[in-house]
């Protein structure tokens, strides 16, 4: 595998905690494109400390402002050029992450999933296991498969009671894809608890 990308059914649930437990369980690259808002703790520097060692190349934009891309880039002054998110190369797999859900704009004409289309990787689809999941992980999984990207499997992140367990059932059974792994609510989010949440994680 050369590389995979990491889009999530929503905003804020746990995706880049998923792309460090697959970054050190790859022993892969990391890279966000686009990184929207400084202020707090930066994707990048959220894989830095849960996957230490990694390498971790360089956005290629880093937006002030917490917003979509496309937004934050039109508040900063700033025009997102397609032609500048080119995969970086090295040695190993690449785990590239999104930002929000796959259908974020980019730019007011390209949306995070036409992005995708063009770089040709497989995508793993993180996926809250709470009420509303199925729809919305429905919704992504055609919104990718429309546009021709290749998708990897259902990646759950959250609680798994009885109810979870069914949702998480049906979303694979009715779309076909593989079931990679669920990854528990952390009470502590450090390496050594990231990588055992992520041991039985099927790749």
């Amino acid at each position: 595998m050369s590389g995979l990308i990491v889009t999530g059914t929503d905003t804020g649930i746990g995706k880049t905690v998923l792309a460090a437990g697959l970054v050190g369980r790859l022993g892969a690259r990391y890279w966000k494109p686009v990184q929207s808002g400084l202020e707090e703790e930066t994707d990048s520097e959220c894989i830095a400390r849960l996957v230490p060692g990694a390498t971790i190349h360089p956005e290629a934009y880093r937006l002030i402002t917490p917003a979509s891309p496309h937004w934050a880039a039109a508040i900063d002054g700033v025009t997102i050029d397609p032609a500048r998110l080119t995969l970086p190369q090295g040695d190993g797999p690449l785990v590239v992450e999104g930002a929000g859900g796959a259908l974020v704009p980019l730019t007011d004409t390209r949306l995070y999933a036409d992005q995708f289309a063009d770089w040709g990787l497989p995508v793993v689809i993180a996926a809250r296991t709470g009420l509303g999941t199925i729809n919305h992980t429905l919704l992504t999984v055609e919104a990718l498969r429309a546009r021709g990207c290749a998708i990897l499997g259902l990646a759950f992140i959250g609680e798994a009671g009885p109810a979870e367990e069914e949702s998480m059932r049906f979303l694979c059974a009715h779309t076909g894809l593989r079931r990679l792994g669920h990854l528990p609510r952390l009470a502590l989010v450090t390496p050594e608890t990231l990588a055992a949440a992520m041991a039985d994680f099927d790749l």
